[in-house]
């Protein structure tokens, strides 16, 4: 028979701790869903796993400084039809990070370059990338 407290134990060692803390509502969900012990398994991974993408999200989220939430889905490409939609986009997958790029937003005031630095900033985050939002302002003092 298992103790309790050497499962607990052993779940907090691996660092298993989404599931260390759900463990009996997750085991009454794989028991409903009569779930194979492989299913089950599976199951107990995505849970780790997902709880563990959301905790590297919101950490990264409150080390990049954001100065406001913003998202592409809220932008107003109408308003400015000078920016191409199909090339944020194509920024949002972050490959210009991976190449080591730089990328840089200039215009006059209201045209929604800090609205666009952070939601490309946080689609970053959401790959795995470290963030840190900048005005050049403060880019310049520093």
């Amino acid at each position: 028979m298992i103790e309790p407290d050497r499962l607990e134990e052993l779940l907090t060692r691996l660092h298993l701790t989404a599931i260390r803390d759900q463990l009996d509502s997750l085991l009454d969900e794989a028991s409903r869903a009569q779930m194979t012990l492989r299913e089950a398994l599976l199951f107990l991974a995505e849970r780790e796993v997902a709880r563990r993408d959301t905790r590297r999200i919101q950490m990264g989220m409150k080390l990049a400084r954001f100065p406001c939430v913003r998202t592409l889905e809220g932008f107003d490409f109408d308003a400015q039809p000078s920016i191409d939609p199909g090339q944020v986009r194509d920024l949002a997958t972050g490959r210009w990070i991976g190449h080591g790029q730089a990328l840089l937003l200039l215009g006059p005031p209201g045209v929604g370059k800090t609205h666009l630095a952070v939601a490309l900033g946080r689609e970053a985050v959401e790959r795995g990338y470290t963030v840190l939002f900048s005005s050049a302002a403060s880019l310049m003092a520093d």
